[in-house]
């Protein structure tokens, strides 16, 4: 593990006892909690994207506004569900922020995860999937997204036009030439992270995968990690990919550590999601000394060079930064984590 970052699901409204959480409040805290994770010198934020929930929905006006607060950080999703997308207008708005912040775009896309409505992605007008679940409107989608930022040319130019014409086909503008390596697929299987090893994009394998033999989730993960390598050298692809995974892990330093999380260490969870039996990854809650240990014998989490923790962002900026600067403080650096600070 050599970077870590947060992974916000962007929660909002009641939080019981009166208070209420707005879209603008969560809004304004993710962008001060990346602010003062940038200064900490935390390599990510990533943020959960759901419709038709309250949560993050349109990610590309918060990442910018990070963007403009930010120097360092990566900022990204984790994952864009690509049922759901335009994919040209995701091209570009993509890579707009990659421009903006200067080449620290991490796009995490997929097919998405369960929605609180039936077929979400039908409202939006993309119509016609022969699948159950989209997946084949998600890659038709990443498809043609891909050779967008790839600086294929889409559209033919219309040699009457007034502003420029020509002949041949253009592009889509504007275009960020880094921004194709800095694509990732969230994966929730052997088989998806195979496919995006064959792909030659990064993999963010996700918190839950569709499979449950017995096993621990840590080494379920390891070996889908394993074969997603595998998949992208077989596929000739150069260069070393990516991969990223994400744990509940807490630092407890203080009695309100100790009364919030105390007794959340759980092990792993098993269920069904989608109609696939699952294994869900365990809770790590404990003494610093103790998660590092811990965590260096958790498979996943050591072969993978990025770890997203996942934060309770409706507590609030201050606390959650207290959680990560623990982290970073007494767990991080055991586990080979390289700061931001160190390369400024």
């Amino acid at each position: 593990m050599q970077r870590f970052g947060t992974l916000s699901f962007g929660h909002y409204g009641p939080l019981g006892g009166g208070r209420q959480l707005s879209a603008g409040d969560s809004l304004h805290q993710a962008i001060d909690l990346a602010q003062g994770m940038d200064d900490l010198g935390v390599n990510g934020v990533y943020f959960r994207v759901h419709h038709f929930a309250r949560q993050q929905a349109s990610p590309m006006p918060l990442l910018s506004a990070i963007a403009a607060r930010t120097r360092r950080i990566e900022m990204g999703t984790g994952v864009i569900d690509m049922r759901y997308e335009n994919p040209l207008y995701l091209a570009e708005e993509a890579a707009a922020v990659d421009l903006i912040s200067d080449g620290r775009l991490a796009l995490g896309v997929s097919r998405g995860s369960p929605e609180t409505v039936v077929r979400g992605y039908e409202a939006f007008g993309y119509t016609g999937s022969t699948d159950p679940r989209g997946a084949d409107i998600a890659r038709e989608h990443f498809d043609l997204f891909l050779r967008a930022i790839e600086g294929e040319g889409l559209a033919e130019r219309d040699n009457q036009s007034p502003f420029g014409g020509g002949t041949g086909m253009q592009r889509i503008e504007p275009h960020s030439p880094g921004l194709r390596s800095r694509v990732w697929w969230g994966a929730g299987n052997r088989d998806s992270a195979e496919w995006a090893g064959r792909m030659g994009v990064n993999l963010m394998s996700s918190t839950l995968l569709t499979q449950a033999d017995g096993r621990p989730f840590d080494i379920l993960q390891a070996e889908q990690i394993d074969a997603f390598r595998a998949s992208w050298k077989d596929a000739g692809h150069a260069g070393t990919p990516r991969v990223s995974v994400s744990r509940s892990v807490f630092p407890i330093t203080t009695a309100e550590d100790e009364l919030y999380f105390g007794h959340s260490q759980d092990g792993d969870g098993i269920g069904v999601i989608d109609g696939m039996r699952s294994t869900f990854g365990k809770t790590y809650a404990g003494a610093p000394d103790v998660l590092v240990e811990q965590l260096q014998q958790d498979a996943a989490v050591m072969s993978a060079d990025t770890l997203m923790l996942t934060i309770p962002s409706q507590l609030g900026v201050e606390f959650n930064l207290r959680i990560v600067e623990s982290f970073a403080t007494h767990v991080a650096p055991a586990l080979g984590w390289q700061s931001t600070l160190a390369s400024a």
